[in-house]
């Protein structure tokens, strides 16, 4: 019987020891490094809507900045920069410098 309960004994230890050999929790930190990017990238990306804001947090993660900042201006937004850079002048200089920066851009 000392037998029977030393090799049972025995097994209980074994499985025990396995069973905390395996249930040893694993370092996160590449579960938390991409999260932690995630977060950079949307953060950098604040105000893109849409497709151009997944595209830009895509090329951020994939540690392609420079396709990030290779998105075209829309024209909209072009338009608004250009009015902006020629805010005092009137007139034919006005239409004459937004034409130019319309079309140089």
């Amino acid at each position: 019987m000392s037998m029977r309960f030393s090799l049972l004994a025995a097994s209980a230890v074994l499985a025990l020891a396995t069973t905390t050999a395996f249930a040893t929790p694993q370092s996160s930190s590449s579960t938390e490094g991409h999260s932690t990017k995630l977060g950079q990238c949307s953060h950098a990306n604040t105000g893109k809507t849409g497709a151009d804001y997944k595209s830009a947090v895509d090329a951020c993660m994939k540690g392609n900045n420079s396709a990030a900042s290779a998105v075209k201006e829309t024209q909209q937004q072009k338009m608004a920069r250009c009015s902006k850079e020629n805010a005092g002048k009137r007139g034919a200089d006005y239409k004459a410098a937004e034409a130019a920066c319309l079309k140089g851009s």
